[in-house]
């Protein structure tokens, strides 16, 4: 083996072109189990970003059920998910072209079963008694007022809009129908909150008719975030609840939340988007459940009769779309080393089976930068988070002295959060001798409700400070080289980008993608879901519009 090539740090050869990020990558979505089938959604850039729906059968031969121009999308909240439900061999999915459903079997062509118009659907369920499905359903139809979000019945055999069965909230998600076909349980609710400030879960006994009778309030409001209600296969209701202050699972049973497992972790994650699934039955007595500690996801099951909860060793520190049956689990698994896969989890063993690969590229395990959890003091008294990626590339090593530039990221959002999971555009700088510093700055989710509200009222400062101040620790370790520091992000982290170049004289250069800019245009013109967020994060509009008006005007000269 060839000695390594010494080169300064930021000019190593890279294995990873810019071209490779975007070439031969699906993303894994929505994940459904119908039968001894497994199903799921895939983005595929490479058709045009068209959304595939997939089959994998009894006999493990996958295959695409929906072909090009068909793509499985809804525009609901804008950011879609819960696009497609499968019973019976048969799927239901929101088309993105004209956000109608249709419906498919393999083998089939797709017919629509709503008709065109102004509506959008998603997160539909199958409501096997009454031969229909009950989704969310925003209604576009111009005039003075936002779009109109309400659960609607819409019949299998299709040419129906919907008719309303539940209505009078700004927003709803996840009707899940009890296994008996009785009761019916959602979420709710209302501007200013986001969901991960505060939903209801309402409940209500289906009439032989379908309309919902006896609706009431389980849980949830009064500044309580109710995440992913589900039945247990015996028809007991549960769901992750933060009235602890954290993300954690219930049941209720006797009319009484009872908490399973209580403890400092997160169970949940911001609903951003429709089907996100934290956990799953895998029988009547047997959950498994993922929870966040420290930034870091782990999988385990709960014994439902113990309450034992058992964690399950496995390589991956990121889980989403997990589904189970019997003594099987099914995700979507990233490790430090390995992008994000469909996996088949044996509970008892822990053995994997890689059913999917999100990416074709495969790199040597020595040039790949493993993630290093790190804490920091930053202002106010606080600690902040993030992600350490060291340089790493077998082909190269840096002159002994010298120190690596430093690229920090900051996620989007900015209610969400950064996990240690391989990424590809991360290897992509670290390969070629750059550090990389990924923040989980304050209003991250993954540590706690106190810890996501710590950004309210403080946006554009708060997250500043941390990701300057966990630049500048680093640079006090001697890990980084403190005059060669950058700044990144997307979207929320594209203002926080332009904040930091603006307001403070510590990083030599940044990249804002489309990053936000004007914060007054954002809380006038954004879309309902998030019309209000800015309440929060900076002051509610337009009673606060002097504070709109001073935070640009500072921007806009360049924070002099």
């Amino acid at each position: 083996m060839a000695k390594p090539l010494v080169a300064p740090y930021g000019a190593w050869k890279s294995p990873i072109t810019a071209e490779a990020l975007v070439q031969d990558q699906v993303g894994i979505g929505l994940v459904a189990i119908d039968g001894e089938d497994l199903w799921w959604s895939e983005g595929r850039p490479a058709e045009g970003g068209r959304t595939a729906l997939v089959r994998r059968d009894a006999s493990g031969r996958v295959a695409d059920v929906i072909g090009s121009p068909w793509s499985a999308r809804t525009r609901v909240h804008e950011y879609g998910g819960g696009s497609f439900a499968v019973v019976d061999g048969r799927v239901f999915f929101a088309n993105d072209r004209d956000q109608r459903l249709h419906t498919v079997a393999p083998g089939e062509d797709p017919r629509p079963l709503t008709p065109a118009g102004p509506w959008r659907f998603a997160d539909a369920v199958v409501d096997r008694a009454r031969r229909r499905l009950i989704a969310v359903r925003e209604d576009h139809t111009p005039g003075p007022t936002a779009p109109a979000n309400t659960l609607v019945a819409i019949p299998v055999e299709g040419g129906h809009p919907g008719v309303v069965i539940a209505s009078g909230h700004d927003f709803y998600s996840n009707p899940r129908i009890s296994p008996d076909g009785r009761r019916l349980a959602w979420l709710a609710w209302n501007h200013p909150s986001m969901p991960w400030d505060e939903t209801e879960l309402w409940i209500g006994d289906l009439r032989s008719d379908g309309a919902i009778a006896g609706a009431r309030r389980l849980a949830g409001g009064s500044g309580e975030s109710v995440f992913q209600p589900e039945w247990s296969p015996d028809g007991v209701l549960h769901l992750v609840s933060d009235r602890t202050g954290w993300w954690n699972l219930y049941r209720h049973v006797g009319g009484e939340m009872r908490p399973l497992a209580p403890m400092a972790a997160e169970f949940g994650v911001p609903q951003w988007s429709f089907g996100a699934t934290t956990y799953a039955f895998a029988s009547a007595t047997t959950l498994v459940c993922t929870s966040c500690r420290g930034g870091v996801w782990h999988l385990s099951t709960l014994d439902l009769t113990s309450g034992s909860l058992r964690e399950i060793a496995t390589p991956f520190v990121a889980f989403s779309g997990v589904r189970a049956r019997g003594d099987r689990a099914f995700v979507v698994a990233a490790s430090a080393t390995e992008p994000p896969g469909l996996v088949e989890i044996d509970l008892e063993t822990g053995a994997q089976r890689l059913l999917r690969r999100s990416s074709s590229i495969v790199l040597d395990p020595e040039s790949v930068s493993v993630a290093e959890p790190i804490e920091f003091a930053t202002t106010d008294g606080a600690t902040a988070y993030a992600f350490y990626y060291a340089p790493r590339n077998r082909d190269a090593v840096a002159p002994p002295e010298e120190r690596p530039p430093l690229r920090v990221r900051s996620h989007g959002g900015p209610t969400a959060a950064s996990d240690g999971s391989f990424k590809l555009a991360i290897q992509y700088w670290t390969s070629r001798g750059f550090a990389v510093l990924d923040v989980n700055y304050r209003g991250s989710t993954g540590y706690g409700r106190a810890y996501r509200e710590l950004l309210r009222g403080a946006w554009g400062i708060a997250d500043v400070d941390d990701c300057v101040n966990g630049a500048l620790a680093l640079a006090q370790r001697d890990r980084v080289d403190g005059g060669r520091l950058t700044i990144s992000g997307g979207s929320a982290g594209g203002f926080t980008t332009l904040c930091a170049l603006t307001f403070r004289d510590v990083f030599r250069a940044g990249a804002s993608h489309y990053g936000i800019g004007d914060l007054a245009a954002l809380a006038r013109d954004t879309h309902k879901f998030e019309a209000r967020y800015l309440d929060s994060l900076v002051a509610p509009w337009p009673a606060g519009e002097a504070v709109y008006r001073v935070a640009d005007a500072v921007v806009a000269r360049g924070g002099r």
